[in-house]
């Protein structure tokens, strides 16, 4: 360690540069994770904040609820408990004169239900009436407001905001909590619909009956619309950044040894053994390392202070253990390739060069 400090003091551009490429590439894998957390946290909020655990839905709509529809006999002897609760869902777009529009999903709900109990309010209060709507709080951060008058899809009836409440998204879309009954006029031509799933937190709760077939709560988020392929693609995108830094520090690792190998030739003479030398490659990447991802850490921590709340970003305590634990890791196997060529110096050789 002591040898690692010692030269990284006396060669203070050079390792800089190391540190700053180990900074950026830290930083771009923090970006990258947090951005992946945030868009699936938004993918499946709102299933989350309901603590489901299965899902029951019309077996001919893909485990897709805004397809499902659960007629009169598909639900004839289903077991509605406290557990569970019937969920109309729709894909809206909701308008007002004077705010942006929003492509949106309306889930009707019932007040004696559980879902509608335990909407977590940040401002307001549950909408009571037909006419009266509880929606996401990412409308608030669009401009509207408590008292507004919302158009949905068209139609000439107008809805109220009554209150905005968190974690209210689905399929990266903000929900608008309404009634059961709003949900059916919203839902034309199928007078005989009662729900598009019954959602249970019961874990094993199982009904199937008619066209209606329960899936478990982690098949159904993986067919939620591009929710697998966005997790993929940016698992992908995180592994090569990492395959990167391990090459990054690779190589300059093994210039570096390459350059220092008569020092170490002379060293050896003295009687100071390899592993000495060897901990000392391994130390300096370790502080470079640590370095750099804590540098990575700080500058990361601002961004998201200073991002607007639209932005999906969700820079969560485990991205920050996991990547920083991710680059250690690989700092040390990057450091292990010069090894070798430290092990392998001969003393007589080197002096006499």
């Amino acid at each position: 360690m002591f040898l690692a400090i010692k030269e990284i003091k006396r060669e203070k551009l050079r390792y800089g540069l190391i540190i700053l490429m180990i900074f950026l590439v830290s930083y771009l894998i923090f970006m990258l994770s947090s951005l992946a957390v945030g868009l699936a946290s938004e993918n499946t909020q709102a299933i989350k904040s309901w603590n489901t655990q299965e899902v029951v839905l019309n077996k001919n709509a893909n485990v897709s609820m805004n397809q499902s529809t659960l007629t009169k006999t598909d639900l004839k002897k289903a077991d509605i408990g406290s557990n569970e609760a019937l969920v109309g869902e729709n894909a809206v777009v909701a308008k007002h004169k004077k705010r942006p529009s929003v492509s949106s999903q309306f889930l009707g709900v019932k007040k004696s239900q559980f879902i509608y109990k335990n909407l977590e309010l940040v401002s307001g209060k549950k909408a009571t009436k037909n006419n009266e709507v509880t929606v996401d709080q990412d409308f608030k951060v669009k401009g509207y407001k408590i008292g507004d008058k919302l158009e949905l899809n068209g139609s000439k009836k107008k809805y109220k905001i009554v209150g905005f409440v968190k974690n209210a998204k689905i399929n990266i879309a903000p929900i608008i909590y309404g009634s059961m009954t709003t949900w059916k006029k919203l839902r034309q031509g199928m007078p005989d619909v009662q729900a598009s799933a019954i959602i249970s937190r019961t874990n094993g709760y199982k009904y199937n009956h008619g066209n209606a077939k329960t899936y478990p709560v982690k098949q159904f988020i993986q067919k939620l619309p591009g929710h697998t392929a966005q997790n993929m693609t940016f698992e992908l995108m995180i592994g090569f950044l990492f395959v990167i830094s391990l090459i990054i520090i690779a190589v300059f690792l093994y210039i570096l040894t390459m350059q220092k190998m008569h020092n170490f030739a002379v060293m050896r003479a003295q009687g100071i053994p390899s592993k000495t030398l060897v901990g000392a490659t391994i130390s300096q990447s370790i502080i470079l390392v640590a370095v750099g991802v804590i540098l990575g850490l700080i500058v990361m921590w601002i961004t998201a202070m200073l991002l607007p709340a639209a932005v999906p970003m969700s820079f969560t305590p485990s991205i920050m253990i996991i990547g920083s634990v991710g680059m250690l890791l690989t700092g040390i196997i990057g450091s292990l390739i010069p090894i070798r060529s430290i092990l392998k110096v001969d003393p007589a050789k080197a002096i006499g060069e």
